[in-house]
């Protein structure tokens, strides 16, 4: 949910609520004279539209069902972080995709057991790390449902890492 504050000609208001009800579902919309004369100010509650296609992020049994444990995956992947450091060596894009994954598995279990800790901003964090890296790639990603420029995936970047996960390991 955000807050969108626009300040628009008294004559565009109604036809800019109309715009933005079609595109996002919105609140109550309140509307104030602005300091120019013939302008409004609208402030409107807004949230994204669900996907039209009735598309939806793979659960997260489903993304991992066939991930190597937890500590495994985790030594894993600490040795190939280091082996990405030596000079000359590169860095895919399956390394940022597993760490996004390891770092969902763990919010995802301090939740299950109720830890309070960061780890689901740390968790969102590492996703938007991917997406950005998708975003500038060249479409090495599965996007199926949702591709990295989608507004969903920026409206759930976990669910974007549960998704390509998903794809990477039934590709493997």
């Amino acid at each position: 949910m955000f807050e969108i504050r626009i300040i628009c000609e008294t004559p565009e208001a109604d036809r800019i609520t109309a715009a933005l009800g079609a595109t996002f579902r919105t609140g109550t919309i309140r509307r104030w004279p602005a300091r120019t004369a013939g302008k409004e100010r609208l402030y409107i509650t807004a949230d994204h539209r669900p996907d039209p296609t009735g598309a939806t992020w793979p659960s997260p049994e489903t993304a991992y069902a066939g991930a190597p444990d937890i500590t495994e995956e985790f030594g894993s992947l600490a040795s190939a972080m280091v082996q990405s450091m030596r000079p000359g060596a590169t860095t895919d894009r399956a390394l940022y995709l597993r760490k996004a994954a390891l770092l969902d598995r763990i919010a995802l279990l301090d939740q299950d057991i109720n830890v309070s800790s960061d780890s689901a901003e740390v968790a969102t964090d590492a996703a938007r790390q991917l997406i950005t890296l998708d975003l500038g790639g060249d479409g090495n990603y599965g996007g199926d449902p949702f591709w990295p420029e989608h507004p969903a995936t920026d409206a759930n970047p976990r669910g974007y890492v549960r998704q390509e996960y998903a794809h990477w390991a039934a590709h493997q």
